[in-house]
């Protein structure tokens, strides 16, 4: 497996927010978290990154218990993507898809014509290109969304983390950077909140409640009725579209 989870738990003094999760990454794929706000998605991921030691249980990264590498070791093949990044300061696109660069450089040494090479080529693959010399700060939303995914590229990593990376992104921004991800060709797993688009990007889709894991699988073995009445307190009627299951809500079933 890429990424795994051996009976993972995390909590707050004595609120578990994540609570005995297995999980199993194949290698290359992607990987859709799913659950209503609160059911540990965003703890799960900074787990499974590494970012927070787990109270009990093991994360692995390939043979590797994620918590015996150094974060050096764990960049070289792991990126995160956050929800939201802000700066105080004022740098340019390159600048912030140069940060990729930084696990493969040691200390203080300046970039190579190398890592030059990777961020311009990031920056192509996710379309900044046009943008390199700008202040981040003057960007759109979906603009900063690509080129974190371009400074995570930058990584050259084998195994991709994104943490709502749609959010505050319209349908058309939304749909571009997931074609994005995908064509990526990373491990990803990824926290998404819109059923429709797990369904449709995702090979696998492991739902949350309670800082466990409800139901985990292909999206038309998952996304049923009855799960998203029981998850989320929605009615919704479920459709396939080929293979991949459309959900479209109905109401909610409880005040």
């Amino acid at each position: 497996m890429s990424i795994s989870a051996r009976t993972v738990s995390w909590g707050v003094r004595d609120r578990l927010i994540v609570d005995g999760v297995d999980l199993d990454v194949r290698p290359g794929s992607t990987v859709g978290l799913l659950g209503p706000n609160g059911s540990g998605k965003s703890s799960l991921l900074r787990l499974l990154a590494g970012l927070r030691p787990a109270s009990s249980g093991v994360v692995r990264l390939g043979e590797d218990d994620v918590t015996q590498l150094s974060r050096r070791q764990v960049a070289r093949r792991l990126a995160v993507v956050d929800q939201d990044v802000t700066t105080d300061t004022q740098p340019t696109v390159r600048d912030v898809i140069g940060l990729g660069r930084l696990p493969h450089r040691s200390t203080w040494a300046p970039t190579s014509a190398a890592d030059r090479a990777v961020v311009e080529r990031a920056a192509r693959t996710t379309r900044t290109a046009h943008v390199l010399d700008r202040a981040y700060s003057t960007l759109s939303g979906g603009e900063r969304q690509r080129v974190q995914i371009a400074r995570a590229l930058a990584q050259e990593p084998t195994e991709l983390l994104l943490d709502e990376p749609t959010n505050h992104l319209d349908v058309r921004h939304q749909l571009e950077l997931l074609e994005l991800i995908r064509a990526a060709r990373t491990t990803t797993v990824m926290a998404l909140h819109d059923l429709n688009l797990a369904a449709t990007y995702c090979d696998t889709l492991v739902v949350l409640a309670d800082g466990r894991v409800r139901v985990a699988g292909p999206p038309a073995e998952v996304l049923t009725a009855e799960l998203v009445a029981d998850v989320y307190d929605v009615q919704a009627v479920v459709t396939l579209v080929g293979e991949v299951p459309h959900v479209r809500f109905t109401g909610v079933t409880s005040a």
